[in-house]
């Protein structure tokens, strides 16, 4: 039932993007300027901090009841070669750094014994994935629809701060209704095969922001990549052995690139804060995202970044009313 809800939600983003082709994406300057979207675009990775040190051990929780100095110390050298990969390499290791420091991370992993390979053994060679077909129930299309709202504001988010580190504006060139498009269809596909939703993720902007590789063909080429390691069972399960603070510790630099690339947006913008409406609007958009409040619709939550958007857009659109009513003294 809940890839029936999957499929639905898929066909929403699709007839969103043909809104937007209609409307074209003007809106977006008036809904999201510079002052709400750089905040925005922080809290992506600000948001997400804390699951990269959860991972790396570094944050007690039902998981890590204690911190475990084997954990910390994977962590620390995984994230040590990621920072200094960055800096120092140069051309293709440069452009590898990530992995470099997944392997580094991984190697000392196995050498403290932190590694099971049980699960590969019994893995085998090849394997077919576990295709399943929808079924369309209401109640539970109608538990997955509230969410399509927060995939799109994650989408428009994720496309802004992509445009920010690839240096083109991709909400109009190829455009925000051919990238939505692309997540409908993919996610209407993956319901039909039994696969979880695909979406736009932070991890991947990271890993642009750091390799500096943005061609669509490298990143159609990891698609193919995933799609034949999928039928290799060994492969699935080797992956799956990569302990937590190894993707702790590269997830941790990853997030922070994509919070400093909201900073760099509003240097780049020239956002002037001694504009009161600026100054209002960024600070709103940051404590909404931060501070843990949330609106229940149904059975989803929303909150963090998607929240944020939904309350800058607002807070946009109210402060252009004044300014259309002449009635702003900013």
């Amino acid at each position: 039932g809940i890839l029936g809800g999957f499929v639905v939600t898929g066909l929403i983003f699709c007839a969103v993007a043909l809104i937007i082709k209609v409307v074209g994406p003007d809106w977006i300057d008036v809904l999201l300027p510079p002052a709400a979207m750089g905040p925005i675009v922080s809290l992506i990775g600000l948001e997400l901090a804390g699951v990269a040190a959860s991972n790396g051990g570094l944050i007690l929780s039902d998981t890590y009841t204690s911190i475990n100095p084997k954990f910390v110390a994977v962590f620390t050298i995984t994230l040590l070669v990621a920072i200094f990969g960055q800096v120092l390499f140069k051309g293709f290791l440069a452009a590898i750094s990530i992995l470099i420091a997944i392997c580094v991370g991984y190697l000392s992993s196995l050498f403290i014994g932190l590694v099971d390979f049980s699960t590969v053994s019994e893995a085998s060679v090849f394997a077919l994935p576990n295709f399943q077909t929808p079924i369309f129930d209401l109640s539970a299309i109608l538990i997955i629809i509230p969410a399509s709202l927060v995939v799109i504001s994650e989408h428009i988010g994720h496309q802004v701060v992509t445009s920010e580190i690839v240096g083109r504006d991709l909400i109009r060139d190829p455009g925000l209704h051919r990238s939505l498009l692309g997540d409908g269809i993919s996610t209407t596909l993956s319901g039909f095969c039994g696969a979880v939703p695909t979406t736009t993720y932070g991890e991947n902007i990271g890993v642009m922001a750091v390799t500096r590789v943005y061609s669509v063909w490298v990143i159609g080429g990891a698609a193919v990549f995933s799609i034949l390691l999928a039928f290799i069972g060994k492969a699935s399960a080797l992956i799956q052995t990569i302990p937590s603070p190894v993707m702790g510790g590269v997830s941790f630099l990853l997030y922070g690139m994509i919070a400093a690339s909201g900073l760099r947006l509003l240097v780049d913008q020239k956002v002037d804060y001694s504009r009161g409406r600026n100054l209002a609007l960024s600070a709103v958009v940051f404590v909404t995202g931060l501070s843990g409040a949330f609106i229940q619709i149904g059975e989803v939550r929303l909150t963090g970044m998607c929240l944020a958007t939904i309350v800058g857009m607002a807070l946009s659109l109210v402060f252009f009313i004044i300014d259309k009513a002449g009635l702003s003294n900013d």
